[in-house]
C-alpha cells in the first residue's frame, strides 16, 4: 500500500517561521517534522510515499530527495504556489497513488500511532483514526459508534487525527481543482460508508510556533 503525506499547506499560523521555510521542514529533535513522519511510515511498512507540495515546495524536494536515505521511494506531486486544499491535492496525486486503498497522513502532526496496524484493514470509502478532542478543537469532528462506524450526529464527538485510509472510489468522477477533504468525508459518512477507530495515544497538531515549542519541550522523537 502506498502512503501520501500532505505537505502543501501555507502554514499561516506558523508565521514568521514559515515565511522562508515550508512548515514540514521545521525541526524538532534535530529533524524536520516530515522526516519523523517518513521514518514512522517506513517502520510501519510504507516505503512507497507520495508527497504533495506548494508553498516553497522545491525546498522539500531538495531536502528529501528520492527518499533512499530513509529506506523509502518518494515521488512528488507539485501544486503550484497556492495549493489545491486537501482533497484537491489527493486528486492531483491519484496518478501516482494508483487504484485501490492508500494511506494519507498530515505532515504537521506528531504521534506515536503504529501505522503497520492499518495494512490489512478492510474499508468501504474511508477509514479514519480519531482522537480525544485537543484544547484548541474542543467541539470535535465526528462520532464513532460501537460498531466502528463514523457518524455525524452521535452525541460524543472525537477529532480527526489527520491519519486516514481512502479508497480511490471516494474521489471517483471528481475533476482536479481546489477541494476540501472534509466536504467529501461528510457526504460519505452520511451514506454510512466511513469506518473509524479510536486512538488514545500521543498526538499533537503542530500548527503554531507555541505548539512546536511545546513538542520540543517534551523531548519527543519518532525514534522512540
Amino acid at each position: 500500500m502506498k502512503a501520501m503525506i500532505l505537505a502543501a499547506g501555507r502554514g499561516e499560523r506558523m508565521r514568521p517561521l514559515t515565511d522562508h521555510t515550508p512548515k514540514p521542514l521545521l525541526k524538532v529533535a534535530g529533524r524536520a517534522l516530515i522526516e519523523h513522519t517518513i521514518s514512522q511510515l517506513v517502520a510501519g511498512g510504507y516505503t512507497d510515499i507520495v508527497i504533495n507540495h506548494a508553498h516553497l515546495g522545491q525546498q522539500i524536494v531538495d531536502y528529501l530527495g528520492d527518499g533512499q536515505r530513509y529506506g523509502a521511494s518518494i515521488q512528488y506531486s507539485p501544486e503550484g504556489e497556492l495549493g489545491l486544499e486537501t482533497a484537491g491535492g489527493i486528486i492531483n496525486a491519484l496518478p501516482l497513488l494508483g487504484q485501490g486503498v492508500f494511506l494519507v497522513v498530515n505532515a504537521d502532526i506528531a504521534t506515536d500511532f503504529a501505522y503497520a496496524q492499518l495494512h490489512k484493514l478492510k474499508l468501504d470509502l474511508a477509514h479514519l483514526v480519531l482522537i480525544d478532542n485537543p484544547t484548541h478543537h474542543p467541539q470535535g469532528d465526528f462520532g464513532l459508534d460501537n460498531l466502528g462506524q463514523v457518524g455525524m450526529h452521535l452525541s460524543e464527538r472525537l477529532t480527526f487525527s489527520g491519519i486516514g485510509l481512502y479508497h480511490t472510489n471516494l474521489f471517483k468522477g471528481l475533476e482536479s481543482g481546489s477541494r476540501k477533504l472534509g466536504v467529501l468525508l461528510r457526504g460519505a459518512i452520511e451514506s454510512g460508508r466511513v469506518s473509524g477507530q479510536y486512538f488514545p495515544g500521543f498526538w499533537m497538531d503542530i500548527g503554531t510556533p507555541e505548539r512546536l515549542q511545546a513538542l520540543a519541550a517534551l523531548s519527543w522523537t519518532s525514534n522512540k
